[in-house]
C-alpha cells in the first residue's frame, strides 16, 4: 500500500484540513423547510439583485472561458479603492489568497506570526507552508476587548526569522477591532521585511468610530497588504470572490502562482454589479446593526457574556453549556458554529441573522437555557 501522508511534503503531513463546522448540505436535508443557518457568517440579507441578474446574464456564456485578468472587476475595484489595477490581485475567496502569500513568502526556515483566536486560516497556511507558526497571545477575556488582538504581543512575537504576518480586523471568530491610531503605531514598529496581511473581511460591517481601514497606509508601506472578500456584507459567499490590495511588485509576485481563471465568469460578472449596487449594501449593513444590537442586549439580558462586534456574529459565551446548548439547538433545526477548535469550548459563535431567525434562535434559547 502507498502511504500518501509520508509522500507528502513535511508541512502537509501534519496538516488537518480546514473545518467547516457542519455538513449543512445533510442538515437541510434533515430540515427541508425550517432549517435556520446562523453559523457561516453570511449576510442574512442576500446579494444584491443587480449581481443576481449579472450572473444570470453570465451563464448565457457558460461554454466560455472567463476573462483570466479579471480587468473589469479590477478596474472597478481601483476606481473603488482610489488605486491602480496592479495594485489589485483576485482570488477564488481570500481564503485562496491568505494560503497563498505562505506559499510564496515563508518556507521551512522562515517563521509567521498570528493571534491566538486568529482565524484557522492563518495556521493552516503556515503549516502547509512549512514555517514556524508564532502565535501571540490574545488579550484575556476581562479586556475591553476579550480575546481580541493584542498589538504589542503580536510586535513581541517577531523574530529574525519572522517573514509574514496575519491579523483580522475585525477578526473572526471574536468579533473584536483594534483603532487605527493604534495600528499606525503598530505598523510603524512593524521591521520593513516582514509583511502584514490584514485580513478586512468584515469591514464593510463596521461602523465604530475608532477602526480605520489599513488601505490608506498601503502607500506609505511597502510590506503592508490588506485582503477583502464578497462573501460577508456583499452577500456573495456562493460566488467565491476574494481579493488583496498591496505594493504592484507585491501584487506581480503573487501573479506568478495564481491559478488561471481562478474566478469564474459568473463570480466575476456578480462581484462587480454587487460592488455598484451602494444601497443594497447599505441595507444589509444597516440592518445587521439593528439585529446585532437587539440580539446583543437580549443574550446579556440572560447574564451571558457577549464580546463586542463590528461584524455580523456574536461570540457568546455559554460556559459548561456549550456543548448540550449547541446540540440542543441542533435538534431543532437551528445551526451556530461552536469554536472549540479555536480554543474557545466555552463559546459559540452565533451569525446575526434577520429578525425572524433571531427570534427563533432566542426562543430556543429560552427554553433550553431555562
Amino acid at each position: 500500500m502507498i502511504d500518501f501522508g509520508q509522500l507528502a511534503v513535511p508541512g502537509i503531513r501534519g496538516l488537518r484540513a480546514y473545518d467547516p463546522g457542519h455538513d449543512l448540505v445533510a442538515l437541510r436535508r434533515a430540515h427541508p423547510a425550517a432549517l435556520v443557518e446562523l453559523g457561516s457568517n453570511e449576510n442574512s440579507y442576500g446579494a444584491s439583485p443587480r449581481a443576481q441578474q449579472a450572473a444570470a446574464v453570465a451563464l448565457e456564456r457558460l461554454h466560455v472561458y472567463p476573462d483570466p485578468l479579471g480587468g473589469d472587476l479590477k478596474r472597478a475595484l481601483a476606481r473603488h479603492h482610489g488605486v491602480g489595477v496592479e495594485n489589485i490581485v483576485l482570488g477564488n475567496g481570500s481564503h485562496e489568497l491568505l494560503m497563498q502569500f505562505a506559499q510564496v513568502f515563508a518556507g521551512p526556515d522562515d517563521a509567521v506570526v498570528a493571534s491566538q483566536f486568529g482565524f484557522a486560516v492563518y495556521a493552516l497556511a503556515a503549516q502547509a507552508a512549512g514555517a514556524t507558526l508564532a502565535l501571540a497571545p490574545a488579550h484575556p477575556a476581562e479586556h475591553a476587548m476579550p480575546r481580541g488582538h493584542d498589538l504589542d504581543a503580536l510586535l513581541a512575537a517577531i523574530s529574525s526569522r519572522t517573514k509574514l504576518m496575519y491579523l483580522a480586523n475585525p477578526n473572526n471568530p471574536t468579533g473584536t477591532w483594534f483603532g487605527g491610531e493604534a495600528f499606525t503605531a503598530f505598523l510603524a514598529a512593524v521591521p520593513a521585511q516582514v509583511l502584514v496581511v490584514v485580513d478586512e473581511a468584515y469591514a464593510e460591517y463596521v461602523d465604530a468610530a475608532d477602526y480605520a481601514s489599513a488601505l490608506p497606509l498601503l502607500a506609505a508601506h511597502p510590506n503592508l497588504i490588506v485582503t477583502r472578500t464578497f462573501s460577508k456584507a456583499y452577500g456573495l459567499a456562493g460566488a467565491r470572490v476574494g481579493y488583496a490590495l498591496a505594493h504592484p511588485d507585491c501584487i506581480a509576485v503573487m501573479e506568478r502562482v495564481r491559478e488561471s481563471f481562478n474566478v469564474n465568469a459568473l463570480a466575476l460578472a456578480a462581484a462587480e454589479a454587487a460592488l455598484g449596487d451602494a444601497v443594497h449594501l447599505q441595507a444589509a449593513v444597516d440592518g445587521n446593526r439593528q439585529q446585532r444590537e437587539a440580539l446583543a442586549a437580549a443574550l446579556r439580558a440572560w447574564g451571558l457574556a457577549v464580546a463586542p462586534s463590528q461584524t455580523n456574529f456574536l461570540l457568546v459565551e455559554f460556559g459548561l453549556e456549550t456543548a448540550r446548548v449547541e446540540a440542543e439547538l441542533i435538534r431543532r433545526g437551528i445551526v451556530v458554529r461552536p469554536v472549540a477548535g479555536y480554543g474557545l469550548a466555552d463559546c459559540l459563535r452565533i451569525t446575526v441573522g434577520t429578525a425572524e431567525e433571531n427570534a427563533r434562535l432566542l426562543v430556543a434559547l429560552g427554553t433550553i437555557l431555562a
